[in-house]
């Protein structure tokens, strides 16, 4: 056990202060005693001086006096580091100057630990001290409220012709329900997770190539999917946004939609629902010579027949291609499907609630009849349901303005799924599953920081990714990793230091090419 011992020079009347520590000789076989000069005291005041041969840390140690602080690094080093490559931190200073430090530790807070936005401050009185004070339940809520359409806006322009130049856009809608009664957006409409509860809607746009969310826009939550691209190109075009590749599903198809995406001028690469009659006299004309050689093809480990042809869009017959898929495989699931949704359809009819989206399979599958005595009797068109499904199942429509290769066309569209994934981390790891906050301005505020934390998770999983760390941990425990770096802040001049970097760290700093931390800097 150390002790110190006071031992006064006469000639020059300095103290010096060393630490003794008793060790056992086991060749003397005694106790033996071993010093180490560590400082003075000062003539003056009495104070302990640390010796200069020491370090900053050992001479902070041996100062009775001295208090230490200490904060979590690990983390916010890595979450700087890709918002310093995605650009994210150099756009969010240049759109916000005033706060954005506390709306990126928001965002950092979301992104590394989730839940409820109202523990933010908690979490950064470990993290990020500095900023704590300003995070409290009512100063955020003024920050969230205060971001604005216009500062969104720009900060969108901006980030969108940074990022998502020459890449597929893919452009999908979900629900988040929320027990609000004040917001506007809050309606009752079709719930994607099937809760009872008023909801609002998310559009969103999600770059296949970068890996990383484009845009996202709310709407009201009792309007559907396809009436929602016209005022998205809209704004992008207001925004001066420049030409864009979207991927949509079917849910999006309209022939005003293409109308507007032609005349736009944008590329898009979108399924056409098969009960539209152009498309299927397009499969009527080639249902025999599908099946030949020449349509044969293999994607990954499914055999398709393809056929591709050029296809003139609208009366300026602008330039598309329509490519047609059969898999023999899919048709038997398909017809399943399509029959339970006839099912479906019919309870809708019978119930007396259609669904507007419904309204061609009612016309085109079912017969409708109201007696005085039985009143409405919903029965299946047998003919038409046969003939649908000996002609038209297991076929599959993209049409695409930019695409002329069927294989490649449909690689991208099957890629959108990454806008699904984008969906789960807002909702399940962002805590967005449900919106506790009330006033519209808020809840404005707080999806954009949902946003902003959504870049950084995307980008840091994309690199995981790319550096096989994602075999390893997900974007959640690569973060728990690093929990345990934490830099100490000693009082007085003794400046600050920081814990010895683990194995796991040391390798995951390396894998994402991040320089190891050097303590000056910090």
């Amino acid at each position: 056990m150390a002790y110190r011992v006071h031992q006064l020079n006469k000639k020059t009347g300095v103290t010096y202060v060393y630490e003794a520590v008793s060790t056992w000789d086991k060749t003397l076989k005694q106790a033996r005693n071993k010093q180490i000069c560590v400082g003075k005291i000062d003539p003056v005041t009495g104070e302990f001086v640390p010796s200069k041969r020491l370090d900053p840390a050992q001479s902070a140690l041996r100062d009775p006096a001295v208090t230490a602080s200490a904060q979590v690094m690990g983390p916010t080093f890595v979450l700087d580091a890709i918002a310093l490559r995605t650009g994210v931190s150099a756009l969010m200073k240049s759109v916000f100057p005033q706060s954005h430090q506390e709306l990126m530790a928001m965002a950092f807070y979301l992104t590394s630990q989730g839940g409820a936005l109202s523990l933010c401050a908690s979490w950064a009185k470990g993290h990020m001290p500095d900023l704590a004070a300003s995070l409290g339940s009512q100063r955020m809520s003024d920050l969230l409220a205060s971001i604005g359409t216009d500062r969104k806006q720009a900060f969108f322009a901006k980030w969108m012709k940074m990022r998502l130049e020459n890449d597929y856009l893919c452009y999908d809608i979900t629900s988040v329900s929320s027990y609000s009664e004040l917001n506007e957006y809050i309606k009752y409409g079709y719930n994607r997770d099937e809760e009872k509860l008023p909801q609002l809607n998310l559009a969103m746009l999600f770059g296949q190539k970068s890996g990383l969310p484009g845009y996202y826009h709310r709407i009201p939550g009792n309007i559907n999917d396809v009436s929602t691209l016209h005022n998205l190109l809209e704004t992008f075009r207001m925004l001066e946004i420049g030409q864009l590749h979207y991927v949509m599903d079917k849910g999006f198809y309209s022939k005003k939609n293409v109308d507007d995406l032609v005349g736009y001028r944008d590329h898009f690469t979108i399924s056409v629902p098969i009960n539209n009659r152009w498309l299927q006299r397009a499969i009527d004309d080639i249902h025999q010579t599908i099946h030949g050689p020449e349509g044969y093809r293999r994607l990954d480990d499914e055999i398709l027949y393809v056929h591709s042809r050029f296809y003139p869009w609208g009366e300026a017959r602008r330039r598309c291609y329509l490519h047609l898929y059969y898999n023999a495989t899919k048709r038997a699931r398909e017809i399943d499907t399509f029959n339970e949704s006839l099912f479906r359809y019919r309870e809708e009819l019978e119930s007396g609630k259609p669904i507007a989206a419904h309204q061609k399979a009612y016309e085109d599958f079912f017969t409708v009849k109201t007696t005085p005595k039985r009143g409405t009797i919903v029965s299946f068109n047998t003919e038409a349901i046969n003939r649908h499904i000996s002609r038209y199942a297991g076929f599959q429509a993209l049409l695409s303005s930019d695409i002329k290769d069927p294989v490649e066309a449909l690689r991208v569209y099957r890629n959108k799924d990454s806008v699904e994934k984008c969906f789960d981390d807002l909702k399940n790891t962002l805590d967005m599953k449900r919106l506790r906050m009330h006033s519209s301005a808020t809840v404005d505020g707080r999806l954009f920081i949902q946003f902003i934390a959504l870049i950084l998770i995307s980008a840091l999983r994309k690199q995981m990714r790319d550096s096989g760390l994602i075999e390893q941990y997900t974007v959640r425990e690569l973060l728990r990793e690093m929990e345990t770096l934490t830099k100490i802040t000693y009082s007085g001049k003794y400046g600050h230091i920081l814990t010895e970097l683990t194995k796991p760290q040391r390798q995951i700093l390396t894998a994402l090419n991040i320089p190891v931390l050097d303590p000056a800097s910090l």
